[in-house]
């Protein structure tokens, strides 16, 4: 049978259409249909509003906002920067595009994010920033992590890509370290098909994160009437989306609430059901720090289960997957990175993983999903048992 649950499908608000064709319209009237529109500035202000930062700059996607964080923590050939492996290959390939090399330290086996406590045993004197992941929109324990950073003079770089509207201890994720990056592609919670954002959370960040995100130049000084003319001011990229991309984000971003509680109700359907079963190792999260409701996702028992359980599922017409392959196993990661310590849970959880369809509207199917899921998990264990 051919799948039709799938993983992921996308939300649309029905105001995404009205507000790219006033972008369009707008070009015609002497607004900017490129980067830096009225559109961008809205998504901007609205960002900075509802996350209380100082600010908030768009970019083409989640990859650009970690490149432009790399530049800003002047990334230099041979800086370290300490992250775990089980991530996307962004979350490194931004600081190797620098120089830097990636120090991959373990993560916990009840979240899959990174472990604080094994984070101090990694810094060396080449140590320049820390970069915790939030899994699954999760929030890793960002008060030790900074704590450490403050006390080795580091920066923290939130990957946030999978964690807006998230929050750690009432705080919303992307704001508590130095800087932070969101994602907006279309297998996120918020989408405007590709897309991103770095939250810039200290001032004196601020007037080098517009320069490097326009080409290295003072454009957007010049644009805001701060400046008679623009020139080349330092290093830097074209970061910017177009603001067509920015009108559609901004009708998915007035609904952002609404698509959290929606997932966060179906994240909750799939726990209730799944945990009561034992047949999944599931995620421990603190009560003060509750996921955003991008991915529900459960350890198998055994590892070699992985493809029969997929496949049972995919025959049911429920698209049921994998994850990241660690980035520490692959041939880039042997080349530009290093470990630091044993990652015994990141192997046997990214050997173990399962994600479970998550999107608005899959709320409604959860409790069937996770039914259909216990039946064939039982079914495996009944198999191994005899």
């Amino acid at each position: 049978m051919p799948d039709n649950i799938f993983l992921n499908k996308v939300f649309i608000t029905g105001r995404e259409a009205t507000y790219v064709a006033q972008a369009i319209a707008d070009s015609q009237k002497g607004g900017m249909l490129s980067g830096d529109g009225s559109f961008t500035h809205r998504v901007s202000e609205f960002l900075e509003k509802t996350f209380d930062t100082h600010q908030v700059l768009l970019t083409h996607s989640c990859t650009a906002a970690l490149e432009m964080a790399a530049i800003l923590a002047d990334i230099q050939p041979g800086d370290e920067v300490i992250m775990p492996s089980y991530t996307f290959v962004s979350s490194a390939n931004a600081f190797v595009l620098r120089g830097g090399v990636p120090v991959f330290v373990d993560v916990k086996a009840d979240t899959m994010n990174i472990d604080e406590n094994l984070i101090e045993a990694a810094i060396t004197e080449k140590t320049k920033a820390i970069v915790p992941i939030h899994y699954a929109g999760a929030a890793c324990e960002m008060d030790r992590i900074m704590q450490i950073a403050e006390k080795y003079d580091l920066m923290v770089i939130e990957d946030a890509a999978q964690a807006i509207f998230g929050n750690y201890k009432g705080r919303p994720l992307g704001t508590i370290g130095h800087l932070g990056c969101f994602s907006f592609h279309e297998t996120k919670n918020i989408i405007c098909g590709e897309g991103g954002a770095l939250l810039v959370n200290r001032p004196n960040l601020e007037a080098r994160a517009e320069i490097v995100r326009e080409k290295g130049t003072d454009r957007t000084a010049f644009l805001s009437g701060r400046s008679d003319k623009y020139t080349w001011r330092d290093i830097g990229s074209s970061y910017l989306p177009s603001d067509m991309l920015a009108a559609f984000l901004l009708a998915q971003l007035e609904h952002g609430e609404e698509i959290t509680r929606r997932r966060q109700k179906a994240w909750e359907i799939y726990d209730e059901c799944l945990r009561s079963s034992g047949l999944l190792e599931l995620p421990q999260y603190p009560h003060d720090s509750r996921p955003n409701g991008h991915m529900y996702f459960g350890l198998l028992r055994n590892a070699k289960d992985r493809p029969a359980f997929i496949e049972e599922m995919r025959n049911e017409g429920i698209q049921v997957l994998s994850h990241y392959v660690p980035l520490h196993s692959s041939p880039a990661g042997q080349k530009f990175c290093r470990v630091s310590g044993s990652l015994e849970n990141t192997i046997s959880g990214a050997s173990r993983l399962v994600r479970f369809p998550m999107y608005c509207g899959i709320e409604d199917k959860a409790e069937m999903i996770a039914g259909l899921a216990m039946d064939k998990l039982r079914k495996l264990n009944s198999v191994i048992e005899a």
